[in-house]
C-alpha cells in the first residue's frame, strides 16, 4: 500500500513537472514574437547623433568591393554631417564575404547590431547569401536593412523578409535579361560556358542566364567552383574549344582576375569573358579588351561622383555608389521618423517604404522608390566593355 502511494505521488509529481514545462515552453514561444515586437516598437531618443549599422566585407576575399562600398557610404556620411545640424554615425560590422567563415561572421555582426538599441537601421549586407543568413537576426530585432549590391531575384520575392529588406540595385531578373540579350545579339555567341561560384547570388543569376540563352537556341555548358578555389586549370581545360563566351557571375574580383590570367596561360586568352556586377572592378577590367561586364545604373556626370573622385585620387569606384544611396535612404527615413524627437525601428521601416528620391537628385540617374517587395520600381542594368583597362558602357 505504501509502495502504491509512493508510486502515485511520484507520478503526480512528474505530471506536475510536465505541466510546468509545457507552460514554460508555451510562454517562451509566446515571448519570442513579443520580444521581436518590443525591439521593433521600442522608442529611442534621437538626439543629435543617429546610429546606422554598416555591414560590408571590410576584410577578406571581397575586400576590394567592400572598400568601395564603405568609402561611398562614408562619403554620404561626410556630406550629410557637413550640411545637417544632426549627425549620423556608422556602427561597423565586417562580414568577410567569400571567406571560409564569412557566413558566421555576417550572422555575428547582425546579432551585434540587433542587440544595439541605438541602431535604427542597417546599410548592407553586400552579398545575397549574407542577406539570407542575417535575415533571422535583423528581422527578429525589427531592423530594416538596405543593400547596395545584393541582386539575387528571390530574396525579395520569397516573402521571408518583406517589409524589412530593401535594395538600391536592380535584381538579377533584370540583369539576366540584359546579359543574355547582349551575349546573343552583340557578341553573336553560338556556344556559351557558364561557371558559377556556388553561392546564392551566383547560382541564381547563372540559372536565369542559362535558361534565357537556351531559349535563344544558344548552346550552353555549365560548371561551378568554390569561392575558396584559386586553381581553375581543371575547369578551363574542360571548356570546349568552340566556346565563344565564358560567363562568370562571381562576387570576388581577384578570383575573376585569376581565372582570366589562367585562361591566357593555358592558351585560351582569345575567348571573351563576361562578368556580372560583382566583377565590376579594375582587377577584372585589367585583363584586356576581351572582357565585358554588367553593372548597376550610375550617373557618372553627377557632381557627387566627381567630388568623390577628387577625394580618392581620381578613382570613381562606381561599385560602391548604390551603397551611398542605401545610406541616403536609411538616414532620410530616420530623420522623418525622428521628427517628434523619438523613433522606433518599426517607424524607420515604414519611412523606408515611403522613400522617394527624384531622378534629378539621384546618384543613380533614375528615381528611387520601392515596390511592395522592397525592389526599386525602376530596374535597368548596363553592359560595359574593358577599354585600356577601364570599363566603358556599351549597352
Amino acid at each position: 500500500m505504501r509502495r502504491r502511494a509512493t508510486a502515485t505521488a511520484a507520478l503526480l509529481a512528474l505530471a506536475a513537472l510536465a505541466i510546468v514545462a509545457a507552460a514554460s515552453a508555451k510562454a517562451d514561444r509566446a515571448a519570442a514574437p513579443s520580444a521581436q515586437a518590443g525591439n521593433a516598437a521600442a522608442l529611442v531618443k534621437c538626439g543629435k547623433t543617429r546610429s546606422i549599422g554598416l555591414m560590408a566585407p571590410f576584410t577578406g576575399p571581397a575586400a576590394s568591393i567592400g572598400t568601395d562600398q564603405v568609402a561611398w557610404a562614408q562619403y554620404y556620411q561626410r556630406t550629410y554631417n557637413a550640411t545637417h545640424k544632426t549627425k549620423i554615425k556608422f556602427v561597423n560590422e565586417d562580414t568577410q564575404l567569400g571567406a571560409a567563415n564569412g557566413t558566421a561572421e555576417s550572422v555575428k555582426g547582425a546579432q551585434a547590431l540587433a542587440s544595439n538599441r541605438s541602431v535604427l537601421g542597417v546599410v548592407g549586407p553586400a552579398g545575397s547569401n549574407e542577406v539570407k543568413a542575417t535575415t533571422g537576426a535583423l528581422k527578429g530585432a525589427g531592423l530594416a536593412f538596405v543593400s547596395g549590391s545584393a541582386t539575387n531575384t528571390q530574396i525579395t520575392l520569397d516573402g521571408a523578409r518583406t517589409g524589412y529588406f530593401f535594395r538600391t540595385v536592380p535584381p538579377d531578373s533584370s540583369q539576366s535579361v540584359t546579359v543574355s540579350a547582349f551575349i546573343a545579339s552583340k557578341l553573336n555567341a553560338k556556344h556559351v560556358y557558364i561557371v558559377d561560384d556556388q553561392e546564392a547570388y551566383s547560382t541564381g543569376l547563372a540559372d536565369e542566364v542559362q535558361t534565357q540563352l537556351r531559349a535563344k537556341n544558344i548552346t550552353v555548358g555549365r560548371d561551378g567552383v568554390s569561392q575558396q578555389q584559386s586553381d581553375f586549370s581543371a575547369i578551363i581545360n574542360k571548356i570546349p574549344r568552340d566556346v565563344d563566351v565564358i560567363y562568370l557571375p562571381w562576387q570576388l574580383p581577384p578570383k575573376g582576375q585569376a581565372f582570366g590570367q589562367q585562361m591566357k596561360s593555358l592558351g585560351r586568352g582569345s575567348v571573351k569573358l563576361m562578368g556580372s556586377d560583382g566583377l565590376f572592378d579594375p582587377a577584372f577590367a585589367g585583363l584586356g579588351s576581351n572582357v565585358y561586364d554588367s553593372f548597376f545604373p550610375v550617373n557618372p556626370a553627377d557632381k557627387r561622383v566627381k567630388a568623390f573622385a577628387r577625394l580618392h585620387g581620381g578613382q570613381t569606384e562606381f561599385f560602391g555608389a548604390p551603397s551611398y544611396v542605401a545610406a541616403q535612404v536609411v538616414s532620410a527615413a530616420i530623420d522623418r521618423a525622428c521628427k517628434n524627437g523619438t523613433a522606433s525601428r518599426a517607424e524607420v521601416r515604414a519611412q523606408i517604404r515611403k522613400t522617394k528620391i527624384s531622378k534629378k537628385t539621384s546618384l543613380l540617374g533614375l528615381a528611387v522608390a520601392f515596390d511592395r517587395h522592397g525592389d526599386m520600381v525602376k530596374k535597368p542594368f548596363g553592359v560595359y566593355h574593358s577599354v585600356n583597362g577601364v570599363f566603358v558602357r556599351v549597352g
